[in-house]
């Protein structure tokens, strides 16, 4: 009977283990941005009411729940770890958003964002450039991409701005050819 008990805890601590385990190890670590940066990058994005905002490894979910708080911008995170996604979806309820944001506990780089109008991201140099073609496959047109202290390798930014020692880059997704 102890040993069926013993079991019984095993398999359940490992269930529980494993619905708070990333699907795969995290590409980034978790670094917040400061909420001044956070709301130049809005800023700098134009972000508006009409606006769809798609933050990509969103962390504990400010950029989405500053955009949706501010601007009533519905917003998607998408962060592979899920106790990134708890502390998110923890926040939105907090700051009274839950009806205009959701997270995702999803692959940054297998997620659909076609629905996006303003992509946010503070990834690194090989990640941005990795999701740039699923960017400007996926958006349409005039949406908005703004990245938190890398660029996009030969892409130019269209706008950039130094702010608490960290450059901030937006570009604009080109029409199709």
């Amino acid at each position: 009977m102890q040993f069926s008990a013993f079991a019984l805890a095993c398999l359940s601590f490992g269930a529980a283990f494993a619905q708070t385990a990333p699907k795969r190890a995290p590409d980034v670590r978790y670094e917040p941005s400061s909420p001044e940066i956070v709301r130049q990058m809005l800023k700098m994005a134009g972000v508006q009411k009409n606006d769809v905002l798609y933050d990509l490894g969103c962390g504990d979910g400010r950029i989405v729940i500053t955009a949706a708080k501010e601007f009533g911008t519905r917003g998607v995170g998408i962060d592979i770890d899920p106790q990134r996604i708890t502390e998110a979806n923890a926040n939105a309820r907090q700051a009274g958003v839950t009806k205009l944001v959701t997270f995702r506990n999803e692959d940054l780089f297998e997620s659909d964002v076609r629905e996006a109008t303003v992509v946010t991201l503070y990834l690194w140099p090989w990640i941005n450039l990795k999701l740039r073609p699923r960017l400007l496959e996926q958006l349409k047109p005039g949406s908005r991409i703004v990245s938190h202290y890398h660029d996009m390798g030969d892409w130019p930014a269209e706008k950039q701005m130094e702010i608490e020692g960290h450059m901030i880059y937006m570009w604009t997704v080109p029409a199709k050819k």
